[in-house]
């Protein structure tokens, strides 16, 4: 399991021939020279990625791109038109929108991680049992960023998202953390406060109105080193209190100390519910409980059994640049593929490794590698190997962490309908079993069409989404429904089940049309192959956003 991140190496010596390793003192990319072998395109891309992850809803126009990178506006066109051709954004006219297949690069961090995959579980039922938010986060340089979020469902709850992250000072995890800072850390922070004193560079805590003094931290810090937690009073906004403990991996029984800190637990509540000193004195002795426990499940987890190598990636986006030509940036597809090489038991890989799990040439990789490491998305150890940074959550997991199924569902039930020409819908079973509500939709260029408005509900029993919900033995066996004008006269329509990465039916989707257009074996023959493709996408989707997250069904 990686340790949380603290050095990078920033020179082209980092990925040698001989794959050693030289880490320097820590220092932001953003304030040294690239080195001479780091992929420029790679770079470039990586920043449009980071300019829609901070934009309010993960969309901005081309031109608000081209204004916020600094590109060129060609530039900016072939580098979106890459990403959209690996599914990790999408393009609709003039505007740019993250999609939810980018965060498989995120995903590759938090498998490699293992933290969430073990600790998930203890974390939900500690939400469950004090009937607060719970969270865990791990250290990114001088910030703090969470990697699982058990929310309670409030008028007043949190907005912190997956891969949000905070300046230490204003969290409770934060002095846990800088309890383990070298003295370069604490330069770096203090030079951070000093360029940034109202925390603008953090979109996700809004701007810091009454700075406090260094010493208050480092006071923190000492006190959470002694104390063994650590408390945020209203330190982000007014009202938002938390208690953290450290989780230590305690597995090394070789080693006499308390462990490396693998993360941070917290508790999340605010002032109208309990105080600071309150959380401490009624909350303590069962967030200790519940991280006793999550120590307990890290000392005795077997070791991760690795996944298929995805080899045929080299393959695909050398396919890809066959076909778009200069439109489709090969070196950009191939060095974002090699984040995807790290995993589950695959969480430190040498050179030789990230090739040979990629399929692209060692020379390839070693200048992505490169290129990765000054983005400080990669950090080399001594021992040859490279592990993925927190930052990569940075590429888009926070606002697509919060996706919900419709939205997912919506660009492809539009695409759907534009082929096949006709209205097309996706719902879910209502809590009673036995209606169905319509969550998204999209309509056909029909003066004569299915219309209906998002929400309504309608029997089960009497349409094909309904059927394909309740799984009637025939339906199950076909795989699709097909209702012909029981719910109402003139309207035919066809449904398939979607499912989610456990393999449940968690909606259906259907194709609606006047049996005038198509008859029952038409709509069998041109619409169920349509509505079966879109249905599979829907589920690739799905399956990537719901690794780590819960995907909303409405």
């Amino acid at each position: 399991m990686p340790a949380a991140h603290t050095t990078h190496a920033t020179t082209a010596e980092a990925v040698t021939s001989a794959e050693t390793v030289a880490p320097t003192e820590t220092v932001a990319p953003t304030e040294t020279v690239a080195p001479t072998e780091t992929v420029a395109p790679l770079l470039r891309g990586i920043a449009v990625l980071r300019r829609l992850t901070e934009a309010h809803d993960g969309t901005l126009s081309l031109s608000a791109l081209e204004k916020t990178t600094g590109l060129a506006r060609s530039t900016v066109d072939r580098l979106t038109a890459t990403l959209a051709r690996m599914g990790y954004v999408r393009l609709d006219g003039r505007d740019v929108t993250l999609a939810p297949r980018l965060m498989e690069l995120g995903n590759a961090y938090l498998a490699a991680l293992r933290l969430p995959d073990l600790l998930s579980a203890r974390a939900d039922a500690l939400a469950d049992e004090l009937d607060e938010s719970v969270s865990l986060a791990v250290g990114d340089r001088d910030g703090v960023r969470f990697i699982h979020q058990a929310t309670r469902r409030r008028a007043m709850s949190l907005s912190f998202r997956i891969g949000d992250l905070l300046p230490a000072e204003r969290t409770a995890p934060g002095p846990l953390f800088a309890t383990q800072w070298t003295d370069a850390d604490w330069h770096r922070w203090r030079q951070r406060r000093a360029t940034d004193p109202a925390d603008h560079t953090f979109p996700a805590v809004p701007p810091r109105e009454h700075p406090t003094p260094d010493e208050d931290f480092a006071l923190r810090t000492s006190t959470a080193a002694s104390d063994g937690y650590a408390l945020d009073d209203q330190l982000i906004e007014p009202g938002l209190v938390a208690l953290s403990v450290p989780v230590r991996d305690l597995r090394d029984l070789r080693d006499p100390g308390p462990g490396r800190l693998a993360c941070v637990a917290s508790v999340v509540s605010h002032t109208s519910r309990h105080t600071a000193p309150d959380l401490r004195t009624t909350l303590l002795p069962r967030l200790r409980a519940a991280v006793t426990a999550m120590e307990a499940d890290l000392r005795t987890a077997p070791p991760p059994a690795p996944g298929p190598p995805r080899t045929d990636l080299a393959t695909w986006t050398g396919a890809s640049k066959q076909e778009l030509g200069r439109e489709f940036v090969e070196s950009l597809a191939r060095g974002l593929t090699v984040l995807t090489a790290f995993g589950e038991g695959r969480s430190a890989l040498t050179l030789t490794q990230v090739a040979k799990t990629t399929g692209l040439a060692r020379a390839t990789a070693r200048r992505a590698l490169i290129t990765l490491t000054h983005a400080d998305l990669v950090t080399p150890a001594p021992d040859a190997t490279f592990t993925l940074t927190p930052r990569v959550l940075s590429l888009g997991f926070p606002p697509l962490s919060r996706t919900s199924l419709p939205e997912i569902a919506q660009p492809h039930l539009t695409a759907l309908a534009d082929r096949v020409h006709e209205s097309t819908s996706l719902a879910v079973l209502s809590d009673s079993g036995e209606e169905i509500q319509y969550t998204a939709r999209a309509s056909a260029p029909h003066v004569l069409s299915a219309r209906v408005t998002l929400g309504t509900r309608l029997p089960a029993q009497s349409t094909a989404l309904g059927r394909v919900l309740l799984a009637h033995p025939e339906v199950r066996a076909r795989g699709y429904a097909l209702v012909d004008e029981e719910l109402e006269a003139g309207l035919r329509a066809i449904a398939v089940p979607v499912h989610d990465r456990t393999g449940r039916v968690t909606a259906a989707i259907n194709v609606a049309t006047h049996p005038a257009r198509r008859t029952p074996t038409a709509c069998e023959t041109e619409l169920l192959p349509e509505l079966s493709r879109t249905a599979t996408a829907i589920e690739a989707d799905l399956r990537v956003a719901g690794r780590f997250v819960h995907v909303p069904p409405t």
